[in-house]
């Protein structure tokens, strides 16, 4: 198996060896407003996805989406988080800091972690992208600064999945 060129030695963002997955997951529930922006985000980042990339809207069915998580060596999860910042602030973290305040997860980061439970395979490298929800209420339509901040969350999500592949992913990508 050949290896693209490294450029941060072997540590856990090393771009992948060749025949290697990435899923990238929208969480979130459309019909909730800023709920569904993990949802809109990977419908923007779709357009994006390249071989050895899959970009999935999970919504809230993470269970059914296991088969998938099973398959990818890194995993990028993207979904509403209440964590006390503005509306349309940005978080990235690892999943090992919402398994160790598991109450300051949204309810889909913790479905995610029952599926890691379930899991027969779990990918390598987990990361999770969370933004400030403005309103989560009944309603098909982001609010406004979640909306702007939708260019901003995918970028993040491209750079994350560039780095992980050693190529360009995302909106310019």
């Amino acid at each position: 198996m050949s290896t693209r060129t490294r450029t941060d030695g072997n540590g856990p963002s090393a771009p992948l060896r060749r025949g290697r997955r990435i899923l990238v997951a929208g969480l979130g529930n459309l019909l909730l407003m800023d709920d569904g922006v993990g949802v809109h985000a990977v419908r923007e980042l779709r357009r994006h996805a390249g071989c050895g990339v899959t970009v999935a809207e999970v919504g809230t069915a993470v269970l059914d989406a296991l088969h998938l998580i099973e398959k990818a060596d890194r995993l990028l999860a993207i979904d509403a988080m209440r964590a006390g910042g503005p509306p349309g602030t940005i978080y990235s973290f690892g999943v090992e800091d919402v398994e160790q305040r598991p109450t300051e997860a949204s309810l889909h980061e913790l479905n995610l972690l029952s599926a890691l439970t379930l899991a027969r395979r779990r990918p390598r490298e987990i990361t999770i992208l969370g933004v400030e929800p403005g309103r989560i209420d009944y309603g098909l339509d982001l609010t406004p600064v979640v909306l702007e901040a939708l260019p901003r969350l995918v970028d993040a999500a491209g750079r994350i999945v560039a780095k992980w592949t050693g190529g360009t992913f995302g909106r310019d990508g």
